[in-house]
Parts: C-alpha cells; sequence; structure tokens
C-alpha cells in the first residue's frame, strides 16, 4: 500500500493489524494503533524547531466509522469509571463527547462553549487557549441552566485531543469552580507526553484516570523520515 495519500484522505478508514509497520522509520503518516492493534493513519505536522513532529487527529473531518469505532474504544475505556454523565470541551471534543455519551448508554451529553450566550454568567466561565490556535484566548463557559446535571455526579471530561493539556487544564478548572471533580479524562488520542507536567500541576495523581483511544509519541526527524525515540 503506498504511503503517499491526499491530505483528504486522513482519517477515513480503520485498517486490520499489521497493515503499515509501526516501527519506522514514519515518511507522510504515522500509523496510530488500537488496543485491539488496527490502524490508523495520522498525518505527521512538524513542529517549528524543525527537528520534531507529531502526528495529527483532526476527528471532525474523519470518516463516520472512524469516529465511532474512536468513541466506541474511549467509551470502553471511561465505563470503568461508571460516568454519570460526559462532558465535552469545544471545538472538537464535543464531536468525541457526544458519541462516547451515546456509546456509555447515555441519553445526552453536557457540552460546554466558547460562544457567550446571553444568559450566561462570566463567573462560570475560566480563559481557554489551544495549541492548534496559541494566539487566541478565548473564555470556555459552562451553561447554568446544565449545573443540575453536574452536581454530586460522576462526571468523565472529553476532548479529542491531550496535547499540551492546556484545555483539559481549563476544563478542570471550570468544574472546580461549580465544586465538580471529574472522575476520569479521556481522549480520541494522547498525544506525546507533554501533558503530563499540566495534569501534575493540578495537584492530583491522574495517572490512572487519563484514558486515550490511541496514543502517538513526538516524532524526531532523521534522513529517511520521521523516528519514534
Amino acid at each position: 500500500m503506498p504511503h503517499e495519500i491526499e491530505p483528504h484522505d486522513f482519517w477515513q478508514e480503520i485498517h486490520q493489524p499489521g497493515t503499515f509497520a509501526a516501527s519506522g522509520p514514519f515518511s507522510g503518516f504515522y500509523p496510530a494503533e488500537l488496543a485491539d492493534g488496527r490502524q490508523i493513519r495520522l498525518p505527521i505536522r512538524p513542529l517549528p524547531d524543525g527537528q520534531h513532529a507529531l502526528a495529527s487527529l483532526i476527528i471532525n473531518q474523519a470518516s463516520f466509522a472512524v469516529v465511532e469505532v474512536l468513541a466506541e474504544d474511549l467509551a470502553r475505556r471511561l465505563s470503568a469509571f461508571s460516568p454519570d454523565v460526559v462532558v465535552g470541551l469545544p471545538t472538537l471534543g464535543l464531536t468525541l463527547a457526544a458519541a462516547v455519551a451515546r456509546h456509555l448508554g447515555h441519553s445526552r451529553y453536557v457540552p460546554l462553549g466558547t460562544s457567550r450566550k446571553f444568559w450566561y454568567e462570566d463567573r462560570l466561565s475560566v480563559p481557554l487557549s489551544s495549541i492548534t490556535t496559541p494566539d487566541q484566548v478565548k473564555r470556555l463557559y459552562v451553561d447554568p441552566r446544565m449545573l443540575p446535571l453536574l452536581k454530586n455526579r460522576r462526571v468523565a471530561l472529553v476532548d479529542d485531543v491531550i496535547s499540551s493539556g492546556s484545555s483539559i487544564l481549563a476544563g478542570l478548572s471550570l468544574l472546580r469552580s461549580i465544586d465538580v471533580e471529574p472522575i476520569a479524562i479521556g481522549a480520541a488520542m494522547l498525544q506525546s507526553d507533554r501533558w503530563h507536567s499540566t495534569l501534575e500541576s493540578c495537584g492530583v495523581d491522574w495517572w490512572n484516570q487519563v484514558c486515550g483511544a490511541v496514543c502517538t509519541p513526538r516524532l524526531t526527524k532523521i534522513k529517511d523520515g520521521y523516528w519514534s525515540l
């Protein structure tokens, strides 16, 4: 199977275990693996330093089949925590959170938002930045009408990708401001380990409470492409 694919062809297909070599070097894409060995081709995004890169996932560009597989896998992992409600982080995390809640058997989920509706309250918001839009600082809001769905409930906080951890940190901060402490955090992809130090700053040991359908490393550039070191 050729290694060169068009940008719009990424995230469209789940491949059988062993379709692509998982050991590297990688050129053009990184084959992320699910727990059962099935693979998803993710484009490699070079970092500004010119020496490293990351595998990228944009879930709202993925095929419905891929979204369903990622959501089902994450729901299975989160089910061990018996969540009562799934809270989704904007923007791309909402696509995943809704599907995860459905796979958990829930009838709804609670979306957080960055668009301030006229009935929102500033006290129910925190600053939010993202690694994909580092120059844009928004505010993350919880709809005050949703508070009864969160109080005294077992909450799972879901985003599409955990990379730097800044979005998850904002979500945790917002939920803590209303006295809600999530029992688990989930994402379709855990991207490298940069988020570890961010969650450590929360003062809570999250290592056994963070779930990802796939995990991808930081890649190092070599002559023939990229290598996972």
